[in-house]
């Protein structure tokens, strides 16, 4: 039984209610889980979202007019986020002329390939990474060529990604924070991505969805405000689920380094037909967690960073797991292969006899450059996080 302490604040043990997560947290969460199984595995907060958050939706929808918003997104949306890119991600002369709601960063991902690539170009993702890569890649007709990055490795080589671009390259996709390594690039290293784009002109896809968990003295820097040569290449992806724990609204946004070739996407997703949008509601909620809810993320950020150190200090007395520190997102990727295990095998050992779910480091979630570890997300309570590791220590 997970113990509950009685404790104050935001990301407290008693602000998780267990009862109701396991009534809504789909996705290989607690919903789809069988009783008593603890999921460290989708990336999504077991905290309540900001209380403003529930203010405005409640306020919003209290006069029951629900109409139709705009095709290219509320105003209020869009000026929003367009703020947050200027003073938060220091894109300067961005407006919103430059942001498209998408309902997801995941709807943005496959949009922004089909705006890239035909069938039988090529885009080059990193591996492993997360499944959305290789899949909008794939649903747009092309084929994703993977660069192998070592979880292990203190650096990041652009050669390497030079090499692997053929006449069919047509996009380059960065995870930035990465998805399940955890690495935060540098201005170095993203300006060296960036150049290679320019010389071979290629698309640049970043996913910055994870760019506000990042952990001191790391600091996320912004593709589209690298020098504007590269940042006429970026189309950058954003949502709202790790930040402030909107998965369910399914909302996010498309930032493009121009007007007119936003407009192009947003013809493309069929938004002017009614076919495409996005909730106004989402929109709202999205809305209010930037212009009010910066206080809730930056507390989040520091309980996630304690919930980080906590997991590392667990696995690191683990026999045959080693674990790299992440400066960003809010998993952890251990390298298992010490423990004589393949990461299905010892995922399927901590379901089993630990009744602790995790998501296994296969080729289908992440790619061929994920075997051999296990991904596990630390956002939720300190409750709950030491009550799987204690599990997790009684059967290794």
């Amino acid at each position: 039984m997970i113990s509950m302490l009685k404790s104050t604040g935001l990301f407290a043990d008693d602000q998780v209610n267990l009862d109701l997560l396991r009534r809504r947290a789909y996705n290989v969460r607690w919903a789809m889980q069988p009783d008593g199984v603890i999921p460290l595995t989708a990336a999504d907060p077991d905290f309540p979202v900001a209380p403003e958050i529930r203010a405005a939706l409640a306020e919003y929808s209290s006069s029951g007019v629900l109409s139709y918003g705009p095709p290219e997104g509320l105003p209020e949306f869009r000026a929003a986020a367009a703020s947050v890119m200027r003073d938060r991600k220091g894109v300067a002369g961005c407006g919103p002329e430059h942001i498209f709601p998408t309902d997801s960063a995941a709807s943005a991902m496959y949009l922004v390939a089909r705006f890239a690539l035909n069938a039988g170009d090529e885009a080059i993702i990193f591996d492993p990474v997360d499944f959305l890569f290789p899949e909008s890649v794939r649903a747009a007709g092309a084929t994703p060529v993977r660069l192998r990055l070592d979880a292990a490795a203190d650096g990041f080589d652009p050669g390497a990604l030079e090499r692997l671009i053929t006449p069919r390259t047509r996009l380059i996709g960065v995870c930035n924070p990465h998805n399940p390594l955890g690495w935060v690039f540098s201005r170095q290293t993203l300006e060296a991505i960036g150049q290679i784009a320019v010389r071979h002109g290629l698309w640049i896809v970043s996913d910055e969805i994870w760019s506000d968990i990042v952990y001191a003295p790391h600091r996320h820097v912004c593709m589209a405000g690298l020098d504007p040569e590269i940042a006429s290449r970026v189309i950058s992806v954003y949502g709202f689920s790790k930040t402030f724990g909107l998965a369910g609204l399914r909302v996010g946004f498309i930032h493009a380094p121009s007007p007119e070739i936003l407009d192009r996407l947003i013809t493309m997703s069929g938004a002017r037909t009614t076919a495409f949008g996005v909730s106004t509601l989402s929109q709202i909620a999205a809305t209010t967690a930037y212009e009010k809810c910066w206080y809730w993320a930056d507390a989040f950020v520091a309980h996630l960073h304690e919930m980080r150190d906590y997991a590392l200090s667990r696995l690191a007395r683990m026999p045959g797991v080693r674990c790299t520190v992440p400066a960003g997102t809010y998993v952890l990727f251990p390298e298992i292969r010490g423990t004589g295990r393949t990461s299905e095998e010892l995922a399927t050992l901590w379901f089993e006899k630990a009744r602790v779910a995790v998501a296994p480091g296969i080729d289908q979630l992440f790619g061929p450059g994920a075997d051999g570890h296990l991904r596990i997300c630390f956002s939720t309570s300190h409750a709950i996080l030491s009550e799987a590791f204690d599990r997790i220590d009684g059967v290794m």
